[in-house]
């Protein structure tokens, strides 16, 4: 049976089942997402965006999908040592692609925002969910957004409406949870109308040592005036496969800050769209990748500038160990019209050893004559002299090799604005790089990555 072929049946022979357990909003677009993937399959590696990952040889074994939305016995509470020290968040729970109502604690929010579950809004507001639900991330576009479409059953849904502050950050931790090999399908739905501001942060980890696969689609709506700062925090186990897409439309004078930082997984391939279709929008992207081991992370972006003076900046940083993978390909489109954009990209990394690779591919199209661009791309090892200089100095050679790496992914998480989480993310890479992190199995009540 082909990869594909079994998804195929697994929806067509569970269609009513899938409908039953999710909402109209949802359901609507499952038939066209079916034939898009259909036509579309899992992307080989001859097409350019996929060229890094093998998709289908991912996707093949056969995996557990929790079709019933069977409640898998978990506390968040007990599970999660994840508190960053100093940082007041409203936080919330996802395990696996369910919002855990229950454990959350419904702290207090401004008027009329919104954070719980995709599915149970879709039901009761029908028309916000309607307005912006698969709009961004059709199906045709990308074959992981048509089986998404396809098997989703729920989400996440963060809504903040005309001119409000959100003051507190907005912590999502999603658990990943099962008894078996199981495959999640997650949505993520996040709308900030004109003027609203949003601290958000996503932290995944997991439970168990079993397989998981996740796919996750996320779209993302920031509306005239608005300001979101986003993070994404990876920590997770070996056994994990996790392919994300993500798609941003900024408006006019909208601001975005994006970062991605993957610590601890398996096979990570992130898509990354960003649309500047307001004037005077901007974007700030950056990334952090330490891996070892056999551990694989592809990150795949485009930057969209459709209108005029626009700025974006891209910076993603790789540590690479052992026999570990690292891909980024990073694309700045510039279209006509979109005169005084502003634009830089650089992706550097560094391979502590020589099994480690590396495929860097930072590209420019500009069909735009009024423009300042650039892009870079290094890699590299451990600089020799600064080792010697450093060891010179009584600093032992692990501690020094440990001290580079640190220096060398400081940029990235200096880019943090939120004071605490920063700290706390020097103190995780660190331990990282100590090889403490990766001792732990998961999230669970004994694991002591992030206590």
């Amino acid at each position: 049976m082909s990869s594909e072929k079994q998804y195929i049946d697994l929806y067509c022979e569970n269609r009513e089942l899938i409908d039953a357990h999710s909402a109209p909003a949802m359901n609507a677009l499952r038939e066209d997402a079916l034939a898009a993937f259909q036509t579309l399959g899992f992307p080989s590696r001859k097409m350019e965006r996929y060229k890094y990952t093998d998709v289908a040889t991912a996707f093949a074994p056969d995996y557990g999908v929790n079709l019933k939305r069977f409640g898998f016995p978990v506390n968040p509470y007990d599970a999660f040592r994840c508190g960053v020290p100093n940082l007041s968040t409203s936080l919330y729970f996802m395990v696996n692609d369910q919002f855990a109502d229950k454990a959350s604690t419904r702290p207090h929010l401004p008027d009329r925002v919104v954070i719980d579950s995709l599915c149970k809004v879709a039901k009761e507001q029908p028309e916000l969910v309607n307005k912006y639900y698969g709009t961004l991330a059709r199906a045709r576009k990308d074959s992981i957004n048509a089986l998404n479409t396809m098997l989703a059953q729920d989400g996440l849904l963060i809504y903040v409406p005309k001119g409000v502050v959100v003051e507190r950050t907005i912590q999502v931790v999603n658990i990943l949870r099962a008894e078996m090999d199981l495959m999640v399908n997650r949505r993520v739905l996040i709308v900030l109308e004109e003027g609203a501001q949003a601290k958000i942060l996503f932290c995944d980890h997991s439970m168990d040592g079993h397989e998981f696969l996740t796919t996750q689609v996320s779209e993302v709506y920031v509306g005239e005036n608005a300001h979101l700062e986003l993070y994404e925090l990876e920590e997770t186990h070996t056994r994990n496969k996790r392919f994300a897409n993500m798609y941003v439309d900024e408006k006019r004078n909208a601001s975005a800050t994006i970062d991605s930082i993957t610590l601890n997984n398996g096979l990570t391939r992130n898509r990354t769209d960003v649309s500047l279709s307001g004037e005077y929008a901007e974007v700030n992207m950056y990334g952090c990748v330490v891996a070892d081991g056999e551990q694989h992370v592809d990150n795949n972006t485009l930057i969209d500038h459709q209108a005029a003076n626009c700025q974006s900046t891209e910076l993603y940083k790789y540590v690479l160990d052992d026999k570990a993978v690292g891909a980024f390909a990073g694309r700045v489109l510039v279209r006509e019209g979109a005169q005084k954009t502003v634009s830089q990209e650089t992706n550097a990394n560094l391979c502590a050893t020589k099994t480690a690779r590396m495929f860097s591919q930072p590209m420019l199209e500009i069909y735009a004559d009024d423009v300042k661009c650039s892009h870079g791309s290094t890699v590299g090892q451990i600089n020799d002299a600064a080792l010697f200089y450093m060891r010179q100095r009584g600093i032992p050679e692990e501690e020094a090799r440990l001290l580079l790496k640190f220096a060398f992914v400081g940029e990235v998480l200096d880019s943090i604005k939120l004071d605490a989480l920063r700290d706390r993310l020097h103190f995780l890479v660190e331990q990282r790089f100590r090889g403490e992190l990766g001792k732990c199995s998961g999230c669970g009540p004994n694991a002591c990555s992030t206590r």
